[in-house]
Formats: structure tokens, sequence, C-alpha cells
């Protein structure tokens, strides 16, 4: 079979930047709490809050509440505050969704594949074996088997069981 080049398979690198200008973790950690701005927890130095594009359902970020680019920018104890919501993350999200495994990492510039790039991030992200399917690939969508207010309110209430309140 020959190859036959297609644009859409270099779509990803040949778009124009289309991403607000403003950065959407400085905006949503203003916003009161709740389905819309999608933070399900914060503590003082960062926060776990929903990925408006998940992978799978679950799959939630921690985000520092200061607006560095990368890790070595943040303070000991910011980075060590990140990687303790994460640790909680992943036992909320395993008494909800009981997932076979985890991703959990920080894609720290745009060659790492960093959706945002001016502002330091860590993904948790709940797997199971067989959870890919050829939708991504082929159809270049994601198959949810919930909306993401449902996600929001399950994990919330889980959360609030299992972390002390959240400020």
């Amino acid at each position: 079979m020959d190859y036959v080049w297609s644009p859409w398979r270099m779509e990803y690198i040949q778009q124009p930047n289309k991403k607000e200008e403003s950065c959407v973790f400085c905006k949503s950690q203003v916003c009161s709490d709740g389905p819309d701005n999608l933070i399900i927890y914060r503590a003082a130095r960062a926060y776990i809050i929903l990925n408006r594009y998940p992978y799978t359902s679950g799959h939630v970020m921690v985000v520092p509440n200061t607006h560095r680019p990368d890790l070595d920018q943040l303070d000991r104890e910011t980075r060590g505050e990140v990687m303790e919501l994460a640790n909680l993350a992943v036992r909320t999200i395993q008494s909800v969704y009981k997932p076979q495994g985890f991703n959990i990492g920080i894609n720290q510039g745009a060659a790492a594949g960093a959706g945002i790039l001016g502002h330091i991030h860590l993904h948790v992200v709940p797997r199971w074996h067989g959870d890919t399917n050829f939708m991504s690939t082929l159809g270049m969508t994601r198959v949810l088997p919930e909306s993401l207010e449902d996600t929001y309110w399950r994990l919330k209430q889980a959360l609030d069981k299992l972390a002390p309140p959240a400020g």
C-alpha cells in the first residue's frame, strides 16, 4: 500500500495557536468553586481541578496558585503541596472509580505536550486495562460514560470525606 499524505495528519503542528491569551488556571481560581470552574478542592498553595477535556472520567489536575511555567520556579512548600494533593487525588479517584492504575505526570514545555505553557500543573489520570479505543485515534474524539458535572459532584463528595476542609 502506498503512503498518501494527508493534511489532517499534521494539523496539530500546522495550526496557529488558538489558545486564550489569559491563563485558564488563573481565571478559574478567582471564581467560586462549583461545576462551572471545576475546582473540587483548595489547599493553601494549590488546588485540584477537573480537566475540562479529560482522557478518562476522573481525570484531574493539581495546579499551584502561583503562575509559573516550570516546576523549579515554585518554592519547595508549593512543590510539596502539589505532590500531597496528587496523592489525595489518587485516593479520592480510587474510592469513586476503582481504577486499576494511574498516569501521574507533568508536561513541562511545548515539546513535552504542555497544553497550557505558562502555568505548570500535574495530571492525575485513572486507567483501566483496555481503556483505550479507536474513537480517539480515528474519530478524533473521546467517549466518556458521564458528564463533567456528574464527575465533579462524585469526586467532590468523596474528597469532602477524605480531606480536611478545603481552604
